[in-house]
């Protein structure tokens, strides 16, 4: 298939915009790359789709986000407001995990995956729990991702909150899904295990895991997916018990590296931003969840002087990711009473180049730029910028100029997922009518544990 008349924007290594340009797509990877009067030529016979000037990026990359969480969408929570962090984790987070089902698993994924599609969100990289439905959740969860087309990363949130068992069994489906992933990747090359779906292991936070557990989980995995210093509790809690901070005590386990990643990390101090430099682990950012939760602002501008792979995510907010950017950079703003602070520059840098560097990790082939060789994750934009257009203001046409509302057509691996905002994966409405009756019974079970 050649997308032609669009304007291109690759985030190569020479950040390029292809005025009038034109990508070509073979199989499940973008085969060619430039000016659309040379490729209308040169393949006459290609699925010619005429893009009529609109914006061609590489599909938005999620480094973090909870597919589970989206029932929480309008629920009611009995008694007074929760006043602070820990609060929101007990009365909210870790009662509606038990709530689920595998039903209710499925199901919410499946409205996640629909709002990625429609925000042009085309790799997750998700963090589950169902405290009372662990073993087989994460199979359910790839059900879902296979069918909508999408890319992801899953793990289990393994924790010690709700006992020995619980946690052995959250073990226990890390390395089943992982086992899994790698026997795929060596068997049929067409399974989306293989090529669309990878894995890794999950754990809570510090604060919920034991010395025992975290020496179980790290002599299963050489890479995790963890929650680190969200809210101070995480840290003191890390120095009661081992008379360390978070990063130092998950460090001692081997949780940190060039594979893992630590969500949020707001209040970790300057000589934990060092191990993680020295450990080169990914740090995510998600603004919206954190000042949803009050919870303070990440250092960001810091970490990225060092060199630390800040990435962004959206905690399960909503997978516009032109919305998480613009927030990233207000919020930046607005702490430090600085308009100079941040910028949308630096955001572009974790939301496209450290999310791509993140996505190696996980894939065989490049995403998140447009160059050939990389996995054709793209997506089509009716955004007509009314100021010129340049590779040098682009970060400030994407944080100000354009949002999810603007995404017309999605395309991952290959396969057009969304055209002209219309779903060719997922029947929506049928989703739609299903999560509602799902999401009624798990606030059922939720309120119940009240």
């Amino acid at each position: 298939m050649l997308i032609h008349n669009a304007t291109v924007i690759t985030f190569d290594p020479e950040n390029r915009i292809w005025t009038n340009g034109a990508v070509r797509i073979a199989g499940d990877a973008i085969d060619t790359v430039g000016d659309s009067a040379d490729l209308l030529a040169r393949y006459p016979d290609d699925e010619q789709w005429d893009a009529h000037g609109m914006l061609l990026m590489p599909g938005q990359i999620c480094a973090h986000t909870h597919f589970y969480g989206a029932f929480a969408r309008g629920l009611y929570l009995p008694g007074p407001p929760a006043k602070d962090f820990p609060e929101i984790l007990d009365k909210l987070w870790w009662r509606l995990d038990k709530a689920l089902d595998l039903v209710g698993v499925q199901s919410s994924a499946e409205v996640c995956l629909v709002d990625a599609i429609r925000n042009g969100t085309t790799t997750l990289i998700d963090h589950h729990a169902s405290q009372r439905a662990i073993d087989g959740s994460l199979d359910v969860i790839a059900e879902a991702v296979e069918k909508s087309g999408l890319r992801a990363v899953l793990c289990y949130e393994t924790t010690d909150r709700d006992g020995p068992a619980a946690a052995k069994a959250g073990i226990r489906e890390n390395v089943r899904f992982m086992k899994r992933v790698d026997q795929a990747k060596l068997g049929n090359p067409q399974s989306a295990l293989r090529n669309r779906i990878s894995a890794t292991f999950g754990l809570h936070a510090s604060l919920t895991l034991s010395d025992e557990t975290l020496a179980a989980c790290a002599a299963e995995s050489g890479r995790f997916h963890i929650h680190v210093a969200e809210h101070p509790v995480d840290e003191y809690d890390s120095l009661q018990r081992a008379g360390q901070r978070a990063v130092e005590r998950l460090h001692a386990f081997g949780i940190t590296g060039n594979q893992s990643i630590m969500a949020h990390c707001i209040h970790i101090d300057s000589w934990e931003m060092a191990l993680l430099k020295q450990t080169g682990t990914f740090v995510t950012h998600q603004p919206r969840s954190n000042m949803n939760n009050a919870v303070g602002a990440a250092e960001i501008v810091p970490m990225l002087r060092g060199g630390i792979p800040v990435c962004l995510g959206n905690d399960g907010f909503s997978n516009d990711m032109f919305a998480e950017m613009k927030v990233a950079d207000l919020l930046q703003k607005l702490t430090h009473g600085d308009p100079r602070y941040l910028g949308a520059d630096k955001v572009i840098q974790m939301a496209v180049l450290n999310n791509r560097q993140l996505g190696a990790v996980f894939f065989d082939k490049p995403i998140g730029l447009i160059a050939p060789g990389a996995y054709a994750d793209l997506i089509l934009l009716d955004y007509y910028p009314t100021t010129p257009l340049t590779p040098e203001n682009l970060p400030w046409h994407l944080l100000f100029g354009v949002s999810g509302g603007h995404v017309h057509s999605t395309i991952a691996h290959g396969q057009v997922l969304m055209r002209n905002r219309a779903l060719l994966t997922m029947d929506e409405a049928a989703m739609t009518a299903r999560s509602r009756i799902v999401a009624a019974q798990t606030w059922e079970r939720y309120w119940a544990m009240f």
